[in-house]
């Protein structure tokens, strides 16, 4: 939930199970500090300022990055085929990974917005040739977006699974998936305390 102090949200399972006492203890206690604390305010609005970021760098690369193919159509749904441009020299590791992709795009036209990206590692990505480690082939990135309430556009679905090796030994093996739903307007002038009784009369009637 967002709103003019920042964001606020709320753990209800893991790996599609309720939390245990001690997990939604956990959890609470997290909520109760936003509530409290300034700090840990600042800490998570850094956070989700960084994850944004982040993630505006690397779609701005899109034009550069790829090779595009028109791939068909619906609506107002323009599909789009994509594979890495040879000539494009990635700024970063980050960059990198997400260069090495191919796959397709769907772009809403009318509202000019981005509204699915699905793409997957062509090839193995190796850093330091191979001596500071490697993602594998076949790496699997997608995130959807729609527009969740009249104007605003926001993510519904992210999903992210990527194995490899870093520095010879460990092995890397990450798999994340959102799904965002029941989006709902709230007042613009929302204060945190009333986020948090919103979100608690939400837990509350799913547990």
């Amino acid at each position: 939930m967002r709103q003019k102090e920042g964001s606020l949200s709320c753990l209800l399972s893991i790996n599609d199970r309720p939390l245990t006492a001690k997990q939604q203890e956990k959890e609470d206690q997290r909520v109760r500090e936003l509530m409290s604390s300034r700090s840990a305010k600042r800490k998570l609005q850094r956070a989700l300022d960084a994850e944004t970021l982040q993630g505006r760098r690397l779609f701005k690369m899109l034009p550069d990055a790829f090779v595009f193919n028109y791939a068909g159509g619906e609506g107002n749904m323009v599909k789009l085929s994509f594979r890495p441009n040879p000539n494009f020299h990635p700024p970063s590791l980050e960059a990198r990974v997400f260069h090495d992709m191919e796959g397709e795009m769907w772009v809403d036209c009318k509202q000019e917005r981005l509204a699915a990206f699905n793409g997957h590692l062509t090839q193995d990505v190796k850093f330091g040739l191979g001596l500071l480690g490697h993602l594998d082939k076949g790496g699997h990135f997608e995130v959807r977006q729609a527009e969740v309430v009249s104007g605003h556009w926001d993510m519904t679905t992210m999903s992210l699974e990527m194995t490899g090796k870093a520095l010879l030994f460990k092995s890397i093996g990450v798999q994340k998936r959102e799904n965002r739903r029941d989006f709902h307007q709230v007042a613009g002038d929302l204060t945190l305390t009333q986020a948090a009784d919103i979100l608690n009369k939400h837990t509350a009637d799913n547990r």
